[in-house]
């Protein structure tokens, strides 16, 4: 599974932590990318893309759809 857009596109999500049901991640996807100013064709693309096959493929495209949030805490740390 590759980035649906071309230049590549990310939602800042931390995937990490979320409750792993399939509706809960693509709606917490939903949502960040529509506060990130994506337009609705964008996050139904990404969705539809999501429920096409198994969870295991939801999972590879909503990884290549965002990256983590930055942490100050650990850019901190590293200093």
């Amino acid at each position: 599974m590759s980035n649906l857009f071309n230049p590549p596109k990310t939602v800042e999500l931390d995937l990490v932590g979320l409750n792993s049901n399939a509706f809960y991640l693509m709606g917490a996807f939903s949502k960040a990318a529509r506060r990130q100013g994506w337009s609705s064709e964008e996050i139904n693309l990404v969705l539809d893309e999501c429920r096409s096959s198994d969870y295991d493929h939801l999972l590879q495209t909503l990884i290549c759809h965002t990256i983590p949030t930055a942490d100050e805490d650990n850019l901190e740390d590293e200093e």
